[in-house]
């Protein structure tokens, strides 16, 4: 039988049309964002993010890790992922990123985003990275019974210099001790190696070199935004983390 132009052309479009079809199911966008705070804050810090990202539509969870042991610190992650009701962006801030690298394992965790956070390999410890490229900061000291703390006198400036200094005194005296073990615990196995990453360098960070994070974003392929900020810098420029944190949200993992 002679094909006619009308008829060849039908043919093409349905020959086309299934892989049209499979071309264009982006991935749904993610509602669920879960935030792990660092060493020496706690989970209060996340507000300002947290409350730009509840306006904007999205449910937000905030874990309150007890910063005694990495073990602990992912099974308290694990704890909030777990009682999602879908897939989450899961988002670690200093050594919460160590905690998101193992904890972003879990099934229900679609994307990381590490906010001036440490970016651990297989076998790899937050102290040699630290050690790799150490930072402007000399200010933490240990407590006589194994845990660490940043010199109040000088957390304003090593912490949170973008903040009013009323705020940077009060985090300082109120700051969370870690657990000196934990910067020695290898992490076992990193979810940035099979998960979508997304990262922000605070420029002016004092506590982890800025130039480390550079390095640990790229090693890890993450899709990374440079912000100006201190260590602090999801408490100063929470819009523009929010930004980064919705724009891994909107990707759908």
């Amino acid at each position: 039988m002679k094909k006619t132009p009308l008829l060849s052309a039908a043919i093409a479009a349905l020959i086309a049309a299934p892989c049209a079809a499979v071309a264009a199911s982006p991935a749904a966008p993610i509602r669920n964002i879960v935030l792990v705070h660092g060493a020496f804050a706690d989970g209060s810090g996340w507000k300002p993010v947290a409350d730009i990202l509840t306006h904007d539509g999205y449910t937000v969870s905030v874990v309150q890790e007890p910063l005694t042991s990495l073990e602990d610190d992912v099974t308290a992650t694990n704890r909030i992922l777990d009682r999602q009701d879908g897939p989450a962006v899961l988002v670690g801030h200093s050594y919460g990123g160590a905690i998101i690298t193992e904890a972003g394992n879990n099934s229900r965790v679609a994307a990381l985003v590490y906010v001036a956070g440490f970016v651990p390999d297989e076998g790899e410890t937050v102290i040699a990275q630290i050690k790799s490229n150490p930072p402007a900061a000399d200010s933490i000291a240990p407590t006589a019974d194994g845990y660490l703390l940043v010199d109040q006198a000088k957390f304003p400036a090593d912490f949170a210099a973008d903040l009013p200094l009323s705020d940077a005194k009060f985090m300082a005296l109120s700051q969370v001790p870690w657990n000196s073990k934990i910067v020695s615990t290898p992490i076992a196995a990193p979810a940035w190696k099979t998960k979508p990453v997304y990262a922000i360098v605070a420029k002016q960070d004092r506590m982890i070199n800025p130039d480390l994070e550079r390095s640990m974003y790229a090693r890890a392929k993450a899709k990374v935004t440079e912000i100006e900020g201190s260590h602090a810098v999801f408490i100063s420029q929470p819009r523009a983390v929010a930004r980064v944190i919705e724009q891994a949200a909107r990707a759908g993992g």
